[in-house]
């Protein structure tokens, strides 16, 4: 990977909807060279997608919690934990951690009465679960702005 694919991993990064004539014209190439490299990158799997940005508010979802849980160490419970984890749209960011607490989720739901509903008929239901704790999230201070990628 060479400068110019970090420039057009950065630009896309940026504005993911760029026409290749926008991109190759910001990254200084001509269209066919810069739909070669971005095609490329896909292949690759260093693009793995594109996406909208949504607001959470906009679809009723404004209420988000940080959930630490803590799952059996073993084998068979930390990977029903992870199947069953696919199944609750509501849960929409999981991390296995090293150490303690063990999993962290993202969770994002209209209100404290649907977390509240979430966390009694969902996540102190699935198996291996030995302890859960919820931090409400005040304010997000830093949105996610996509990798760095170099310069």
């Amino acid at each position: 990977m060479d400068q110019i694919d970090r420039n057009i991993l950065r630009e896309l990064q940026d504005d993911g909807r760029l026409t290749i004539q926008e991109l190759a014209q910001r990254v200084g190439l001509t269209s066919s060279p810069c739909m070669r490299r971005v095609r490329q990158l896909e292949q690759d799997g260093v693009i793995q997608g594109y996406r909208a940005i949504i607001d959470p508010e906009a679809v009723g979802r404004g209420f988000e919690v940080l959930v630490s849980i803590e799952v059996k160490r073993d084998r068979g419970a930390v990977e029903a934990f992870e199947a069953a984890l696919q199944d609750i749209p509501d849960v929409i960011e999981a991390y296995r951690l090293f150490g303690s607490p063990g999993c962290l989720l993202r969770i994002a739901v209209a209100d404290i009465t649907a977390y509240e509903q979430l966390w009694i008929e969902r996540l102190t239901t699935l198996s291996g679960i030995t302890e859960v704790n919820s931090q409400i999230i005040m304010k997000r201070i830093k949105e996610p702005q996509g990798l760095p990628v170099g310069r």
